[in-house]
């Protein structure tokens, strides 16, 4: 029994190609760029402007809801007063209503004011 590495010697070697080297690539020009301190001041800038935008939102946010507050105060004022006015419209409503069931149901008629006697209980004692 013939072993693999007998076989591996028994065949025949392939010559080996040669393959073609590489050429090798020029390196491309590299733009030398400085930047310095004026790069630096211009990205400074850029920041500053930014961040001076986003405090000139939160003060317009700040004034809107100042607003929004104020509007809900005079909300809730007008509310009571509207209840208050329903309030006076409903009682202002109910007397005349009241009185007329007492004419037709109970007969009560409101009295005569020349028949209307006082009493005078004279002054209270201190």
């Amino acid at each position: 029994m013939a072993s693999y590495t007998e076989a591996a010697r028994a065949a025949p070697a392939r010559p080996a190609r040669e393959r073609p080297r590489p050429r090798p690539k020029a390196a491309p020009a590299r733009r030398v760029r400085r930047r310095g301190v004026a790069g630096g001041a211009v990205w400074i800038g850029v920041v500053a402007i930014l961040l001076a935008g986003v405090v000139a939102l939160n003060v317009a946010v700040l004034r809107l809801n100042v607003r929004l507050d104020s509007a809900a105060q005079e909300r809730s004022k007008l509310r009571a007063a509207n209840e208050a006015l329903a309030s006076q419209l409903s009682s202002a409503e109910a007397s005349p209503r009241i009185q007329v069931l007492a004419r037709r149901k109970l007969g009560v008629v409101p009295a005569d004011p020349a028949a209307t006697t006082y009493v005078d209980l004279g002054r209270p004692a201190r």
